[in-house]
């Protein structure tokens, strides 16, 4: 049961102490709140700016928004759902599945929703985590951070765009009342959302300007809907999603040794999506300013069957000179060209290696994580723990992201590590736990030295993936098979510890 502790208090209120406090509900934090329940730790709670679980699939309802992950993969491997409608899901689909686990481990009691961590700070004096948020102060004796890479729109840094007129937002912020039927709109971005939102509104915008930067390559997406004799194939044959699930995974890790090991392999895959190109975008003049200059692989390789059609409509043009400025109603490009428009789609990306709540969370020494990563990085230990941070874990950490399979295959290895720690504490009776910097150095220059030879870095292009210091310290570098087995238990090793002084009342602290 929690104990109530007096910290800081909000109005008459003290803060409340949880033994372990989880930020964040996506695939992420969900999965972790199921799983400390299952092990009974259930003094925890899970905070959760937003109102219901789901992270990014919760928050993305643009139209089309859809997972380029197969549905059979792209679900926790302890809660198959035989019933996706089809191959690759759309966001509600996905965003039901998740509402639905939730509610089906009981952990929703868990959850306090709309509250906003505004800071979290480590107090070495009584080895405990402080936390202010929207709904009231916290402690705990461990905090992990789920906040996923995809939460944090990126607004371009545009001359006059806060000084448009019309209708503006981002694509991860869509405004579900703004009425873009018969109207002139723009978007800038080509990344993997506006290739779902430009086919979903072409057909009933008056004009649609694509502002490109990069043009992206793209692969057939090879989605389907699922027979009601499949579904219940799955449903009631003994072993046969996790066989589809296991062939689905294989599959897709084949890219790695594209990807991550002989970069010239991507050849493959790049034939394909040159046929792609040549087939469905037959004017010339536009196959060539959507034709990409980099290796494919480089940057995140997006699917899609109605792109390029699209695009080939006559009420669509694809705009690569560049923005100058955007005035009042109108965007000018830097060939001095001005194009009218009434509303203005922002699909410009998330702040992945730059988050703004890496200014929230504050060390031991009292230097923010902004502060510690503009200063050598967005490195950390395993993707789970950044050294100066006491007691601390992190789920989708830094080199955790994929650009081939998914990402709940490394939320589950990530929940087994930071699960079997937690334990370990309780079982040493640790009182703080943090990763030793040299430990995490080593494993850094590791991740780096696989990442030399990588499409990511040898493929000409520049992508999210790379921080401002030129390294990539998004991606995992190997097969994900290899980042399972590294994390399927803690190595407290590698840790500096101190361990609670249960001879005396006031827990006090000696050095191990």
């Amino acid at each position: 049961m929690s104990r109530k502790v007096t910290d800081k208090a909000v109005g008459n209120r003290p803060a409340r102490h949880v033994k372990t406090i989880i930020i964040g509900s996506g695939f992420a934090g969900l999965g972790l709140a199921i799983r400390l329940s299952k092990q009974g730790r259930n003094d925890y709670l899970v905070l959760e700016r937003g109102s219901d679980v789901g992270g990014t699939w919760r928050d993305n309802t643009y139209p089309g928004a859809a997972c380029d992950v197969p549905s059979h993969l792209y679900s926790y491997s302890f809660a198959l759902n035989p019933n996706w409608s089809r191959s690759f899901s759309k966001q509600g689909e996905i965003q039901r599945y998740i509402q639905g686990v939730a509610r089906a481990y009981n952990v929703l009691d868990k959850h306090l929703f709309n509250c906003d961590v505004t800071a979290a700070r480590w107090n070495s004096a009584t080895n405990l985590w402080h936390i202010e948020s929207t709904q009231g102060s916290f402690t705990a004796n461990t905090v992990v951070s789920a906040v996923g890479a995809l939460c944090e729109p990126a607004l371009p840094d545009i001359k006059g765009i806060n000084g448009f007129e019309g209708q503006i937002f981002h694509s991860a912020r869509w405004n579900h009342d703004a009425d873009l039927a018969g109207k002139r709109v723009a978007i800038i971005g080509t990344g993997a959302s506006a290739i779902q939102i430009v086919p979903s509104i072409a057909p009933q915008v008056a004009h649609l300007d694509v502002y490109q930067r990069t043009a992206p390559w793209l692969l057939p997406r090879m989605d389907r809907p699922y027979t009601l004799p499949e579904r219940l194939a799955f449903r009631h044959i003994p072993g046969l999603q996790r066989l589809s699930r296991a062939a689905i995974y294989a599959a897709r890790e084949t890219q790695v040794v594209g990807l991550a090991k002989v970069p010239a392999l991507m050849q493959a895959f790049e034939l394909i999506a040159k046929a792609k190109l040549q087939l469905e975008i037959r004017d010339p003049e536009l196959r060539a300013k959507v034709t990409p200059n980099f290796r494919i692989g480089c940057k995140r390789m997006l699917i899609s069957n109605d792109y390029y059609p699209a695009l080939s409509r006559p009420n669509v043009d694809v705009v690569s000179d560049g923005i100058a400025e955007v005035r009042a109603n109108s965007i000018v490009t830097k060939d001095g060209t001005e194009r009218e428009i009434d509303a203005l789609i922002v699909a410009t990306g998330f702040h992945v290696t730059d988050s703004p709540t890496y200014n929230a969370i504050s060390g031991k020494d009292g230097r923010t994580l902004a502060e510690v990563f503009d200063e050598i990085g967005q490195q950390g230990y395993k993707g789970s723990a950044v050294a100066s941070f006491p007691n601390m874990f992190f789920l989708l950490g830094p080199n955790v992201g994929l650009g081939h399979t998914s990402m709940v295959y490394m939320i589950e290895s990530q929940i087994n590590y930071i699960a079997d720690a937690l334990a370990t504490i309780d079982r040493l009776g640790l009182r703080t736990i943090e990763v030793r910097r040299a430990i995490q150095d080593a494993y850094n220059k590791d991740l780096q030295a696989k990442l030399v030879k990588s499409v990511w870095n040898t493929g000409g292009c520049a992508s999210w993936y790379l921080d401002k210091h030129g390294n990539n310290t998004t991606l995992w570098p190997d097969f994900t098979f290899e980042f399972r087995r590294l994390t399927k238990n803690f190595d407290v090793s590698a840790y500096a510890t101190t361990a609670v002084d249960t001879s005396r009342n006031d827990l006090k602290v000696v050095a191990q």
